[in-house]
């Protein structure tokens, strides 16, 4: 990912993203912020509700937009100022979701650009509309996504030497344990 100057930004740029509203993804949201509001993650209670079925927090939406920001227009080292959002319709799971930014207004001087922010579903529907005032980086930023951390199966794959020292360090310990609680049984 590259995030851009000011310089290298023109009216009319736009960048997307596309996303699934997948159980997982809402779940791990309403557990990563806490917003356990049951029309989010309780069926029975969405139910009777005029969605009647679970849908998605609206801020998860408009995260998708934070993510074209950040990663696309302008891109990592972008600071994100301001946001208005207007809500439309709901979000519910299974909906593929795209986010949409596109350049209305920059200004140089100051370093801002004023974008249109849009997340559409499958259908082709509006389902959150805005603007955003966001402040790309001074210089130009080249930025890798961390890779993802090691999955429990890789830790059978580990080298020798690792696996040494990790026992190493747990016999020490062990033994440690053993040797404090044996001198507090002769105090």
């Amino acid at each position: 990912m590259i995030g851009l100057t000011i310089d290298a930004i023109e009216v009319g740029d736009g960048a997307e993203i596309t996303r699934r509203a997948s159980d997982a993804d809402i779940a791990g949201f309403v557990e990563s912020v806490g917003d356990y509001n049951p029309v989010h993650s309780d069926p029975a209670y969405a139910a009777a509700t005029q969605f009647e079925e679970p849908i998605a927090p609206g801020i998860w939406t408009a995260g998708l937009i934070s993510a074209v920001i950040g990663t696309r227009l302008p891109g990592p080292g972008a600071i994100y100022l301001s946001q208005d959002l207007k809500f439309l319709r709901p979000v519910k799971l299974g909906d593929v979701i795209r986010a949409r930014v596109e350049v209305l207004e920059t200004n140089r001087v100051k370093n801002r650009m004023r974008l249109r922010t849009v997340c559409t579903n499958q259908r082709g529907e509006d389902v959150l509309t805005g603007e955003a005032l966001v402040m790309p980086s001074r210089t130009p930023v080249l930025y890798e996504k961390p890779a993802e951390p090691a999955s429990p199966a890789a830790l059978w794959t580990l080298n020798p030497w690792t696996w040494a020292a990790q026992a190493t360090a747990l016999w020490m310990t062990m033994s440690l344990s053993v040797l404090t609680a044996a001198a507090v049984d002769r105090t």
